[in-house]
Parts: structure tokens; C-alpha cells; sequence
């Protein structure tokens, strides 16, 4: 990250500035937003510029349209919240290129702010349509991308748009993102624990091949355990197990026995005969696992074992819960690994998506050392992959 340009870098007085953020925000059925975390961890960027003389051109993606312009996917709400946050008005454009769009950048004076409409709306930007990309960057003097969220994607609003117009530089929230995540695998400290969970072990493989080689000890957790359970020879019932990444789950686990990585599992499972939140469950070791029931959250020994693998930690990430922490019945693994990172000394890195949504119902993300605003990016920077939307950018 250190190599590429960043806002610090950049006089923004009277220049027009092509901004991507990341509002792809949560609406209810009345088109109110229902959290507006994403919103506010742009703020940063967005003062800097205004105050620092810059026109400002906000543009961001909501949900998937499939069909064009779908009403439910409107970037409207966004903008009398982000009205509120920042204390200025912001104005909002019809659409996110043409010449209605032209005519209100043009009317923009230093340090006003406008919102284009979804970049989705046009099939151009997921296809990162060359001529897509020059109109968007038509309006604009310089760009500014500070989307970790999309920063995987190749897209117009992301990637193509830099073609046309330079410098192309890192907001705050980006640059954030890469040094916290960069530095894990860089430079982490030890001794260093990575806690993987979610449901499917193919999400994780090349994060758990790339991790092999920098941590002291991996935790694994939630569905994808199971595969690992199954590979070594024991039972688990009717838990979720990809068949066919039984024998990939047997290299892993050899890989982290060469590696000298200490490799935990579940010892004991919270079980269920359905997938419900109501469904009747017990605790079950391997001699007493039902062959009808299947295993949705790590029992207390495996609790123990892992809180006390983290008590030494220097530094953790973590991506994926233990189990379905959305049932308050089966929340209990998950819970126990926010709370214990929240009392932990080490550096916690909570890797996007569900992680998130866990460390927020456990009340404890004030406590995290940094909490990712990209699920699919981080996961693909801990896989060792290069984002598009940030080899894009600028060289220094």
C-alpha cells in the first residue's frame, strides 16, 4: 500500500473529484436504511476533501438490478443520511453519467457534494465497459477510491475508470483496510491465531494454504469443520461435509502437521435433528454423535480448548463463525470467541462479513483492533490475491 498514492498525497482545491465509496447498504421493505456502518466509515475521506476545496462526485453500487433501474435499489436514502452525518447538503443525481449529470457537476462549488445514482443501473460497469468507464470519468479531475468492499472487482466504477483519469489515489477507509490486513500477513506477531469458520471449506482453501505459512495455530470452526471431522475418520452425523473435498481437507491437515501448524477442531458439538431455531439439541462428543442429527455449533470443551489457544495470541484474524450464531440456541461458540478476543491483549482483525455481524450482536466491536468493511476483499487479500481496484491506483 505503502507504494501507491494515497489522498494525503493530493491538492484537492477546485478539482473536480471521482469518488468510489462502498453504500451498499441494508434497506427494509419501507426503503429505510437499517445500518448505515458502511455510510459512516467514509466520513474521513468525504471531510477531507470538502473541507480541503474539492467538488465531490460520490458514486457507489446498492444490491444486484438485474433489469436497469430498479426503484428498490435507488441510492435516494443514502443521501439525507449522509446529509446528516456530514452536516452539509448533498445533492442527488438522476444517474451516475450524461448530460443531466454534466450539467450539476458543473453547477458543483468548492467543497459540495453530489451522489450519483447506482453504477449498476448500467451493465457497463460490471462488465468494466471501456466507454462505461470514460463517461463515468468524463466529470472528474482525479479519482479517489475508497470501496475495500468492491476493491476485488474489476469494474468500471473500480477499476476501468482509472484509464482515464489520474492520479488515481486511496482514501482513508482503503488505505486503513490494507495497512491492518497487509500487516497481519507481512509483519504479524506472534504468536499468531487464525480463526476460520462459516459453512464450506471450498470458500476457505487458498486462505487456509496462505495462512500455512504465517500462523502459529489455526482454530477451525462452523460447518467447514465437519469435512475436516469426516477426512480424519469420525462421525458426524448429518452435519454439512463436502464429500468432495474430503481428501483436499486430509492435505491441509498434513500440510499443518509439516508446517508445525497446531491445527484445532471441534471436540464436542451443540447438535440438532433439524436446522431450526427452535430445534430440540444436546452436547454430543464423538462416541455419542446421533447418526440423524447434525452438528451447528462447538460444544464448551472445544470452547475451553479454543479460548485458552487464543490466551496467549498476539495477534488474530478472524473470518467465519463457529456456528449458526443467528440462533440464539446455537450462538454460543461464536459468542465465546467475540468475547474472548474483546478481553484478549492481542490485535484482533475481524475479517468481513458474517465475523461482523457476529462481533456486533456480541456488543463487543469497540474492542477489535480493526473490523473490515469487505467480506469477499478481505478474504481475497488473506488468500494472497491482488485487488484490481487497488493495483489500479497510482504508483507513488
Amino acid at each position: 500500500m505503502l507504494e501507491k498514492l494515497s489522498i494525503r498525497d493530493i491538492d484537492f482545491k477546485g478539482k473536480r473529484v471521482f469518488c468510489r465509496v462502498d453504500f451498499n447498504v441494508p434497506l427494509d421493505d419501507q426503503g429505510q436504511i437499517t445500518d448505515d456502518t458502511r455510510i459512516k466509515a467514509t466520513l474521513p475521506t468525504v471531510r477531507h476533501i470538502v473541507n480541503n476545496g474539492g467538488k465531490l462526485i460520490l458514486a457507489s453500487h446498492l444490491g444486484r438490478p438485474k433489469q436497469g433501474p430498479e426503484p428498490r435499489f435507488s441510492l435516494k436514502p443514502v443521501a439525507p443520511c449522509l446529509e446528516q452525518h456530514i452536516g452539509r447538503p448533498v445533492k442527488m443525481a438522476p444517474d451516475c453519467i450524461g448530460d443531466k449529470v454534466a450539467a450539476m457537476v458543473e453547477d458543483l462549488a468548492e467543497g459540495e457534494i453530489l451522489l450519483l445514482e447506482n453504477v449498476r443501473f448500467h451493465a457497463g460497469e460490471t462488465k468494466n465497459d471501456p466507454e462505461f468507464a470514460k463517461a463515468l470519468a468524463a466529470n472528474a479531475d482525479l479519482y479517489v477510491n475508497n470501496a475495500f468492499g468492491t476493491a476485488h472487482r474489476a469494474h468500471a466504477s473500480t477499476e476501468g475508470v482509472t484509464r482515464f483519469l489520474q492520479p488515481a489515489v486511496a482514501g482513508f477507509l482503503l488505505e486503513k483496510e490494507l495497512k491492518y490486513l497487509g500487516q497481519a500477513l507481512a509483519y504479524p506477531d506472534h504468536p499468531f491465531v487464525a480463526i476460520l469458520g462459516g459453512a464450506k471449506v471450498s470458500d476457505k482453501i487458498a486462505v487456509i494454504e496462505n495462512l500455512l505459512d504465517k500462523v502459529d495455530t489455526l482454530l477451525v470452526g462452523g460447518g467447514m469443520a465437519y469435512t475436516f471431522l469426516k477426512a480424519q475418520g469420525r462421525p458426524v452425523g448429518k452435519s454439512i461435509v463436502e464429500e468432495e473435498r474430503l481428501d483436499l481437507a486430509k492435505e491441509l491437515l498434513d500440510q499443518a502437521d509439516q508446517k508445525g501448524v497446531s491445527l484445532l477442531l471441534p471436540e464436542d458439538h451443540v447438535v440438532a435433528p433439524e436446522f431450526k431455531a427452535d430445534a430440540d439439541h444436546k452436547i454430543c462428543r464423538d462416541d455419542d454423535f446421533p447418526a440423524d442429527w447434525m452438528a451447528l455449533d462447538i460444544g464448551p470443551q472445544t470452547i475451553d480448548n479454543y479460548t485458552k489457544a487464543l490466551a496467549g495470541a498476539r495477534m488474530v484474524i478472524w473470518n467465519g463463525p463457529m456456528g449458526v450464531f443467528e440462533f440464539d440456541a446455537f450462538a454460543a461458540g461464536t459468542m465465546a470467541i467475540a468475547r474472548t478476543l474483546a478481553d484478549s491483549a492481542a490485535r484482533s482483525i475481524i475479517g468481513g462479513g458474517d465475523s461482523v455481524a457476529a462481533v456486533k450482536k456480541a456488543g463487543v466491536e469497540s474492542k477489535m483492533t480493526h473490523i473490515s468493511t469487505g467480506g469477499g476483499a478481505s478474504l481475497e487479500f488473506l488468500e494472497g490475491k491482488t485487488l484490481p481496484g487497488v493495483a489500479a491506483l497510482t504508483d507513488k
